[in-house]
């Protein structure tokens, strides 16, 4: 079926009227009587008949109109549908994040951005670093948020947000409590440790060995940031976080640091995409929103 004449009777049949249906479509009448007179002969039924200086629908024209109008209602609504997904109105977004960036900084972002674009799908995995890259690189995700490194696979775009300090943190009963401790002293404790792949395990491990220092004693590991900052809380050992996991803990006098000398780490949180792939445009919408956030 031609859908050109079908969109020409359709619009007839709408105005009533083929002048005026000419004049819309910025065409002449006779091509539009003639486009019409050819697609009732290809389908065998007579669609309109002259009533004065207008037009009559047949009972075939009436059926065929209803038909007509439902076609180009849908045509209309994918029309609108291209556009909103264009604007990044509509459509899904995947997201991986590590354990603080889940917690502490996207609950917040992602609100604000879904006030935005209420109608965008957000599917957000939370997972330690090398499982969030992973994603990336699987296709799994358009974006994470990670944090606690600076080096990433090459198929890897990386953005730094910004920087948080790593600090040691016990029960608010400790002896080591808010105290001036060394490294050498501090990894003697049991240590309550996230699961392997998580950066803050990552970067203990590795000031340890810069500074020549002897490897805690993993006297829990857990899966998990809010359980690990628990176990601490009811009085079991130390645990190395970052600064933003723990700061309400320690207003409230829940845990408390531990100043352990000459040791300042900072812990990255970054924006990470595929190198060489173009971004949705709901990706493009949070990731301008989020700088926005950073940089006001």
């Amino acid at each position: 079926m031609n859908l050109h004449a079908l969109r020409l009777f359709h619009i007839v049949a709408e105005k009533g009227n083929v002048t005026r249906a000419a004049e819309e479509l910025n065409i002449s009448q006779p091509a539009v009587t003639a486009q019409i007179k050819k697609m009732e002969a290809e389908i065998g039924l007579v669609l309109l008949a002259p009533k004065g200086r207008g037009i009559l629908l047949t009972e075939a024209g009436i059926q065929l109109a209803k038909q007509t109008r439902r076609l180009f209602s849908l045509e209309a609504e994918i029309e609108h549908y291209i556009e909103q997904y264009k604007k990044g109105h509509i459509g899904k977004l995947r997201i991986g994040a590590t354990y603080l960036p889940a917690n502490f900084l996207l609950p917040k972002w992602l609100a604000k951005y879904k006030q935005r674009y209420p109608d965008v799908e957000i599917e957000l995995t939370t997972t330690n670093s090398s499982k969030a890259i992973d994603q990336l690189i699987n296709y799994e995700a358009e974006i994470a948020f990670i944090g606690g490194r600076r080096e990433f696979h090459p198929f890897i775009n990386r953005m730094e947000l910004f920087e948080d300090e790593m600090w040691f943190v016990v029960h608010k009963d400790h002896k080591f409590a808010s105290k001036k401790v060394s490294l050498t002293e501090t990894v003697r404790e049991p240590f309550v440790f996230r699961e392997e792949g998580s950066s803050a395990r990552e970067k203990l491990v590795s000031l340890c060995k810069i500074k020549n220092v002897e490897l805690p004693t993993v006297g829990l590991q857990i899966n998990g940031l809010n359980e690990t900052i628990r176990a601490v809380m009811e009085g079991y050992g130390v645990t190395f976080v970052s600064s933003l996991e723990v700061k309400d803990y320690i207003s409230r006098g829940e845990v408390a640091k531990v100043h352990v000398d000459e040791i300042e780490m900072k812990n990255p949180i970054s924006l990470c995409t595929r190198k060489e792939n173009e971004l949705s445009m709901p990706a493009s919408n949070l990731i301008e929103m989020v700088m926005d956030e950073i940089h006001h």
